[in-house]
């Protein structure tokens, strides 16, 4: 065993999680995605295309496991499905293409600031936020000139 799966069997381990085959090959999936957003049926399909004989309810219920233990983050964002990805601790907001449904990450400190300012005028203090702007990205623009 290599020191990158004995961290992630340790991270199972503290997240009160027994590890299983299963539970190892998607937090797998998840680390090495391309896209770090993944739908639990992409899940799915990655487990198939590499020859993992794990269920579509399996692929489910360790997500739902992974989100209760903190290990992953589910976002809802519009067009209805659920994706998830890592929790690896560090905040971040989104930027979804409303056609094809691509997702960016970015991290902005004047954005960050003025949420502050905007909650402490009102008298809030900010415990959690999402901030998910919604556009057409440039690849979908290209196809519809």
């Amino acid at each position: 065993m290599d020191n990158h799966e004995s961290r992630k069997n340790e991270e199972l381990r503290k997240a009160g999680l027994k590890v299983t085959l299963p539970r190892m090959k998607i937090l797998q999936i998840l680390e090495n995605a391309d896209n770090h957003h993944m739908s639990a049926e992409d899940i799915f399909k990655a487990l198939l295309d590499s020859g993992d004989d794990v269920g579509l309810a399996t692929v489910y219920r360790v997500l739902m496991q992974f989100e209760s233990a903190g290990i992953v983050i589910r976002h809802n964002f519009e067009g209805g499905h659920s994706v998830y990805e890592l929790n690896e601790g560090e905040h971040h907001d989104h930027l979804v293409c409303a056609k094809c449904g691509r997702v960016e990450e970015f991290i902005d400190e004047l954005i960050e600031q003025q949420q502050e300012k905007i909650a402490k005028g009102a008298g809030f203090k900010i415990t959690d936020h999402s901030l998910i702007i919604y556009g057409i990205c440039d690849k979908c623009e290209e196809d519809e000139a």
